[in-house]
């Protein structure tokens, strides 16, 4: 664990803006002690790259919540289009270099604007922030959450991780098993009755999330101990076919 100091030495975000991303939602630390301070795991470090890359492309702070606490959220989706979108900025950068150096060897006015032409970028930027806010599921979410209380959602939360903790009781056992299928099925009910709609292909791609490393996998070994988010994932993909 790291607090929040050693935290900014290392990322070179500042304390105050640590504590302000705490504060919106954004970044809460894995513990806080009982003298206040805040401590930081690595996947507090992990889900802080993911702000930072958003951050560096000017993503405001509203959209970056929303997209890393949307529960559609899949971190390489998210990696791939971070890197779509550096590439897009890197030629928009190395374009007005050019343009520049082109001006200076001239020694004269050039009045081509061409350089400074963003469309591209932003017509990628704007879809990728849309592509995390604009599905039925996450319209539904937030129409259901918008009147929960922090205590109400932390409930519906903690009863989420509870089947995550079944899943980790039966993490030995065959995930075609009857028992390992019943609780996906609960699982998929759970959702369904607090959360949103939760289909056979929304399932199947919460599944993939599970497995797939971050805050979902860590959270739910956390929860049921090592390997139960690919036991529950697993489980979830004999189901879904």
């Amino acid at each position: 664990m790291l607090t929040v100091h050693e935290v900014s030495e290392l990322t070179g975000v500042s304390i105050r803006t640590l504590q302000y991303y705490d504060r919106i939602g954004l970044l809460t630390p894995a513990d806080v002690t009982e003298a206040g301070y805040r401590l930081y795991d690595d996947t507090s470090l992990e889900k802080l790259q993911q702000i930072l890359f958003f951050r560096e492309l000017e993503f405001p702070l509203k959209d970056i919540r929303r997209i890393v606490t949307s529960p559609a959220f899949d971190r390489d989706t998210a990696l791939s289009q971070q890197i779509e979108l550096l590439t897009l900025k890197k030629e928009h950068i190395e374009g007005l270099i050019a343009h520049a150096r082109r001006i200076l060897e001239k020694e004269k006015e050039n009045m081509s604007f061409e350089a400074f032409d963003k469309k591209k970028l932003d017509e990628y930027s704007r879809k990728a922030r849309e592509s995390w806010g604009d599905t039925d599921a996450y319209k539904e979410y937030e129409e259901r959450s918008k009147d929960r209380t922090e205590e109400e959602s932390l409930g519906l939360g903690k009863g989420l991780m509870d089947i995550f903790c079944e899943f980790g009781g039966i993490r030995e056992k065959d995930p075609s098993s009857e028992e390992a299928q019943s609780l996906v099925r609960k699982l998929q009910e759970y959702i369904t009755a607090n959360y949103y709609s939760c289909t056979k292909e929304i399932l199947s791609g919460l599944g993939k999330m599970y497995s797939s490393g971050g805050d979902f996998t860590a959270n739910i070994d956390g929860t049921g101990g090592e390997g139960t988010a690919a036991f529950a994932a697993s489980a979830i993909e004999i189901f879904c076919r």
